[in-house]
């Protein structure tokens, strides 16, 4: 048996361009696609914190360095520059390793820059 897992998570990430007539679904700055662990081609799954949409389109490599989060074709109409999104990747692990397994997060600051990274969310207290 496998249980569907999160992957990797870019959290708060500011989209830069929507681009209605650009080829390509998202383009995500290379070295945060290679600090993530996401491939280019890979099928991602974006929540738009702005207006609560939810889409899933798939990565492509944008400019190193750069910072773009570029949301592409059919999906520029889900998000526009300056929304904060969080973009998700999932996969499918055995059930013998989901107690040990732990996915990669990367966290933003303004800009795109990563303020910090990690591999667990703290247990939501009540109040």
């Amino acid at each position: 048996m496998y249980s569907t897992m999160l992957k990797a998570k870019l959290h708060r990430a500011s989209v830069t361009h929507a681009e209605l007539d650009y080829e390509g679904s998202c383009a995500i700055d290379s070295d945060l696609l290679d600090m993530a662990g996401i491939h280019e081609y890979e099928q991602i799954h974006i929540y738009n914190i702005n207006n609560g949409a939810r889409f899933v389109t798939y990565a492509i490599r944008a400019e190193a360095g750069s910072g773009i989060i570029s949301v592409n074709g059919a999906a520029a109409h889900k998000a526009n520059p300056q929304d904060l999104v969080i973009i998700c990747t999932y996969a499918s692990i055995p059930q013998a390793e989901v107690a040990r397994y732990k996915p990669q997060m990367i966290y933003f600051s303004e800009g795109n820059k990563v303020s910090h990274t990690s591999h667990t969310i703290p247990v939501q207290l009540a109040l």
